[in-house]
């Protein structure tokens, strides 16, 4: 049997706090990154709130040769994996190349770039179009900037299932170790926040047209109207539990212990949604019963009908009222392939540290819904197993369960 998958490494970089302690910091204390847009003008826009990464600049992070070749979401996606491989101790050069990999995902690309690009195209011609457009706006391309900057010649891939898309990249990338990989670079992180991108975002249908950012994302409320879009995310250090000891690393924040997928069926079959089943088989992956589950990180999509199927999928698993569940990203927007790694990240600091964080601005929790909401104030008490969800527009559904490392299940 291959050695548990733990994470040793976190990188963030969110609207609310870059880096790791920054993040939960204001997690906890209530500090949202939500604010107008400030891109461009919004004003003539149905939706103008969004989760924000300010005041970032990339050429102090960066060497200059990669800023002509590289959108904003590959520049924060490197930067987040610098902090992760900085928070393991992992000096790239002195590991073999082909024993460590990078498995991403995204769901949006590099709409900025290629938003630039494109009206070069038309206004100027084809000879103005940067020859760095055939792979700056791909999905894949923060996978191949990551893995060719550090030297990672081990398993790459890159995952695409919008929200849920996140946590497929981490289960991926456990997958890749238990094949034998040392170490993999994974997780994910947004931005697509130019008027192209803007639009998109707006097209979904979902997307919160209040101007308040306290009552704009307000999941599981009965006042619920949608959710407001941010950038950022999350990038881990995935490794073998064996290889870890065996570099010394500098801590261990928790193992992946468990992780599965389903897809909802086509609308009018009668048959029920996919996210309870992906609860259910991450459980079984980590045999853990679901009375071990300490706490669920909500997928929260700020959609009455969606937190509905969300509600009743907790409830059916857990029973009503028997399990604290949350949603710290009603302070950052949902960021798409960022949002479930940067879930994880929170829930491997609720373990280390014995809080659970809250879900900010929702006042009015349907009593049906049957949920134990945390709210407003951090919840103090041991955590050694939760379950992170996360549903991607189309169908996707995706479960992991992050548990206390050294941790043996009662299965």
């Amino acid at each position: 049997m291959r050695p548990p998958a733990v994470v040793t490494g976190i990188g963030v970089m969110a609207p609310n706090g870059a880096g790791g302690d920054a993040f939960w910091k204001a997690t906890l204390e209530g500090h949202s990154g939500i604010t107008t847009l400030d891109r461009f003008d919004p004003s003539r826009y149905p939706v103008r709130l969004a989760g924000q990464i300010r005041g970032f600049e990339a050429e102090r992070h960066l060497p200059g040769r990669l800023l002509p070749q590289t959108d904003r979401v590959t520049r924060l996606a490197l930067v987040a994996a610098e902090m992760a491989l900085a928070d393991a101790g992992v000096d790239p050069g002195q590991l073999p190349e082909y024993g460590m990999g990078v498995v991403t995902s995204n769901a949006t690309g590099g709409f900025e770039f290629t938003h630039t690009e494109i009206n070069k195209l038309w206004t100027k011609g084809s000879r103005f179009v940067s020859v760095y457009e055939s792979f700056a706006w791909f999905y894949a391309v923060n996978t191949g900037q990551i893995s060719i900057r550090h030297g990672m010649r081990g398993p790459g891939a890159v995952l695409v299932a919008e929200q849920a898309g996140g946590l497929d990249a981490v289960g991926h990338a456990r997958r890749t170790l238990r094949r034998g990989t040392a170490l993999s670079v994974t997780g994910g992180v947004e931005s697509s926040f130019d008027p192209w991108g803007w639009v998109s975002h707006v097209a979904s249908g979902r997307l919160s047209r209040q101007d308040d950012p306290r009552r704009a994302y307000r999941p599981f409320d009965t006042r619920a109207s949608g959710y407001v879009p941010g950038e950022g995310g999350a990038i881990l250090v995935l490794e073998d539990a064996e290889e870890a000891d065996r570099r010394a690393v500098p801590h261990v924040y928790g193992e992946i212990a468990g992780y599965a997928a389903t897809f909802d069926p086509r609308p009018g079959s009668g048959r029920p949604p996919g996210l309870r089943r992906a609860a259910e088989l991450a459980l079984d992956d980590a045999r853990v019963r679901p009375d071990e589950i300490d706490v669920v990180f909500a997928d929260a999509a700020g959609v009455a009908e969606l937190d509905r199927i969300e509600a009743e999928a907790i409830t059916g698993l857990f029973g009503p009222h028997a399990v604290p569940v949350t949603a710290p990203k009603t302070l950052t927007g949902r960021l798409y392939s960022g949002g479930g790694p940067l879930d994880i990240a929170a829930a491997l600091y609720a373990i280390r540290d014995g809080v659970v964080p809250p879900t900010y601005h929702v006042a009015d929790v349907p009593p049906d819904y049957g949920i134990d909401l945390v709210r407003e104030t951090p919840r103090h008490r041991r955590v050694d197993s939760a379950l992170v969800l996360a549903r991607g527009k189309g169908g996707f559904n995706s479960a992991v369960v992050v548990r206390r490392a050294g941790r043996s299940s009662a299965s």
